[in-house]
């Protein structure tokens, strides 16, 4: 049978250590791999690839399809784009899953039976880093949520729950706010549910559910966010369970996978033997899950396990009152490889079944649904913070337009008409044009619209058409319309 080929990256600050070490674990396990190493991160930067990785090694990543890889270090300034996140997007890396489950009594924590893992989209939301300053006071980060992104994520943290033996899932969102995309999320996270019976499903309001978590952990099971909900969780999670440094995690696509550290590459210890490997040990369980060495991985992980409960520990968890040694990277690596074979006593035995596969996820296309213009959105600056002037004007520019205004707002609130005068303005008007009375609209029609309002010697920085889907709106009102 031939060998996995996994793509390697030794990273930067402490990586080079930590990864050393965990391979010195697979191979003593008996895991089965072969490797090419790649240089990613710091220097990769400043050999001027931007992103922090060259074109030739993209090639040997998507040729083997897995990354292992141990965390990099971006230099400061220069607008060096995030690795991680070009990597995840490149490769189309969806699912971001962090599983977090309390190491006590060795590991200080307030929540000794925390056993969770969180389910992160890893492409979407304001990750998709489209940002512009619009005028001289007001920026924006666009929030992209799709269908499709939505769907797959939703049924991989499903699927997920089915293999591991999870009882429960629970989606976390802002939806009584964001109705639309936050809203989507939601609404496919109740449909994909339905086809798990067996597995219960709950959602919570992002805040409350945050706040629950950080209470009451043990009452979660798998959770599934939206990108920005979920990268802060995550940490959080890990941070409840006792430290980041002790979190792997993977991502995974629908053909590449990475798995990793969550912490960072910690340059301020680099080379000084004192690094704690158990972050990229988590990593590399779930790679052997995943390239189909399940046994490998309970081995690896038991014998972690009772490394931790026998009171050996690296700097980072150390405690005189708990531990019973003080060790640097090489002797905990020395002591894992020792224990490889043994099972933990204090802490149940791990086992992973026989065999294992990665999970597939497939979204069908759906039927597209009848889209209707409604109208335009046009995005003013404007200096002269009275809305009644603007509206009053716009109104005067639009006569004869099959288009009328019908509200201004002012960072989301109505201004006009009949604004409250209490209501703070800034520079930035969102203005609505829509059908008059029994008019009927074209693209043309919101075009000519357009150069009326700039002939009135007004700025447009940006226009949004409004459309409806099957006759439901495809837009949110403004507060107070």
């Amino acid at each position: 049978m031939t060998k996995p080929r996994i793509t390697v990256a030794y990273g930067d600050g402490i990586g080079p250590e930590i990864m050393t070490a965990v391979l010195k674990i697979m191979e003593a396990a008996g895991a089965e791999f072969e490797k090419d190493v790649i240089e990613i991160g710091e220097k990769a930067y400043l050999a001027g690839h931007t992103s922090g990785i060259a074109p030739k090694d993209w090639e040997t990543i998507a040729k083997n399809k897995v990354l292992f890889k141990a965390p990099i270090t971006t230099p400061q300034g220069g607008g060096y784009k995030s690795l991680n996140v070009s990597i995840r997007k490149t490769l189309g890396l969806f699912a971001n899953v962090r599983p977090v489950k309390a190491l006590h009594p060795y590991i200080p924590t307030h929540h000794p039976t925390i056993d969770t893992v969180i389910v992160r989209e890893n492409e979407e939301d304001l990750y998709a880093g489209i940002e512009h300053r619009q005028t001289p006071e007001v920026y924006q980060c666009l929030k992209l949520i799709t269908e499709p992104g939505s769907e797959k994520i939703i049924r991989y943290a499903f699927e997920f729950a089915k293999s591991a033996g999870r009882k429960k899932v629970t989606c976390m969102i802002k939806d009584n706010i964001m109705k639309l995309t936050d809203g989507v999320f939601h609404k496919i996270f109740d449909e994909v549910a339905k086809e798990y019976p067996e597995i219960e499903a709950d959602h919570y309001i992002i805040d409350i559910g945050m706040a629950r978590f950080a209470n009451n952990p043990e009452i979660f099971d798998v959770v599934v966010l939206p990108n920005l909900y979920g990268d802060i969780l995550s940490d959080v999670a890990a941070e409840i369970m006792g430290s980041v440094g002790l979190a792997g995690s993977s991502n995974i696509g629908s053909e590449c996978a990475m798995f990793e550290a969550i912490h960072g590459s910690a340059p301020d210890i680099a080379g000084q033997n004192v690094a704690n490997p158990s972050g990229l040990i988590k990593g590399a369980l779930l790679m052997l899950g995943h390239i189909g060495q399940p046994k490998v991985a309970e081995k690896i992980e038991n014998a972690w396990l009772k490394t931790i409960e026998d009171g050996i520990h690296t700097s980072d968890i150390y405690s005189p009152e708990k531990s019973k040694k003080k060790v640097g990277t090489d002797e905990f690596t020395k002591a894992v490889i020792e224990r490889l074979g043994q099972k933990p006593e204090s802490f149940k035995e791990v086992t992973y079944p026989e065999e294992s596969k990665p999970i597939q996820i497939k979204v069908e296309k759906k039927p597209l649904p009848k889209k209707t213009l409604d109208g335009i959105d046009v995005f003013i600056c404007e200096e002269n913070r009275n809305p009644d002037d603007l509206g009053n004007k716009l109104r005067e520019l639009s006569e004869g337009s099959p288009l009328e205004l019908v509200i201004i707002t002012n960072r989301g609130v109505k201004v006009f008409p009949d604004g409250n005068p209490l209501t703070f303005c800034t520079d930035h008007w969102r203005c609505r044009f829509q059908p008059r009375q029994g008019s009927t609209i074209t693209a043309k029609d919101l075009i000519d619209l357009q150069g009326k309002i700039t002939d009135g010697s007004l700025e447009v920085i940006k226009t949004e058409n409004l459309y409806r889907f099957d006759g439901e709106l495809g837009y949110s009102l403004g507060q107070g319309q």
